[in-house]
């Protein structure tokens, strides 16, 4: 049974996942920060695992929110009795475009998930998440000042290679700092969507994106022969509940914002928090 101070810390750890996941701010160069001023009293390697693991408590958020745009089965028989659709075709071609975004991502990271930990846990690694957060926050003040009339306001009829792009795009969120969500709204917004249709798909392609790199940090960590003690078992379900629970305040927050609002406020926010990270490190 882990003590009452590093559930405290897992709280804190849950609440920063919650949020950072689904703002375009990233989520893992925030975690990676605050694990640098208050690490967890736990082994290395369940630490790796933590960090992408805690990601499915947000990802669950997604699903119970959006469940009504994702579930293409209709099953209920007072509805099937009234002559409709047992199956929602436009929500079977979204899955295909979620997925058909989500190859580039697997094939980069599962060729290259060796060095993405190493960027995650090197000595360096707080130098490249600032780098990534100042890059992306300049690019996102930039986009949204050569933005231009958005083409597609409607998810269902997003192209099959504007789903691609976006894909493509995705990768670069490997770089810890770079923020998976930022990325794919960026992209999705070059490419002249609207900003809601930017942030809800953004949202989804997160469902495959998690689920595979929980499974394969999972996968590794039982074929090295490692199993989780009972106290790790407990932070885990502590930081993916709180996840959970803070996440579904973050999406519902930023689905409002972005009705009135653009991303260039998260475009200074990467960059001041990016500035401090360097100068605290430089000189700390």
């Amino acid at each position: 049974m882990p003590n009452i101070f590093e559930i405290i810390k897992t709280v804190i750890l849950g609440i920063v996942e919650g949020i950072t996941e689904w703002l375009p701010i990233s989520s893992t160069g925030h975690m990676i920060l605050v694990d640098e001023f208050m690490k967890l009293n736990v082994r290395d390697e369940f630490m790796d695992i933590f960090l992408v693991v805690i990601q499915l408590g947000a990802i669950l958020a997604v699903v119970i929110l959006f469940w009504s745009k994702l579930w293409p089965f209709n099953l209920s028989k007072q509805k099937r009795t009234m002559g409709e659709n047992i199956v929602d075709l436009d929500k079977i071609l979204l899955w295909v475009k979620i997925l058909i975004a989500s190859v580039p991502a697997a094939i980069i990271g599962l060729a290259f998930d060796d060095q993405i930990d190493e960027m995650l846990t090197g000595d360096m690694r707080a130098f490249v998440v600032a780098a990534a957060l100042i890059v992306y926050g300049i690019l996102f003040i930039v986009i949204e000042n050569l933005r231009k009339k958005e083409t597609l306001t409607d998810l269902n009829k997003m192209p099959y290679l504007t789903a691609l792009y976006i894909g493509l795009v995705q990768c670069l969120s490997l770089v810890p700092g770079t923020s998976r969500s930022g990325s794919t709204i960026l992209g999705a917004s070059l490419l002249g969507t609207s900003r809601t249709v930017a942030a809800e798909f953004s949202f989804f392609l997160g469902i495959p994106a998690m689920f595979g790199a929980s499974a394969i940090k999972l996968l590794k960590f039982f074929l090295d022969g490692l199993t989780f003690t009972s106290a790790e078992i407990i932070i885990m379900l502590v930081g993916c509940a709180v996840s959970f629970v803070v996440s579904i305040l973050a999406i519902k927050f930023l689905v409002s914002y972005i009705k009135k609002h653009d991303f260039k406020a998260f475009g200074w926010y990467r960059i001041i928090l990016g500035i401090a990270v360097i100068l605290y490190f430089a000189f700390c």
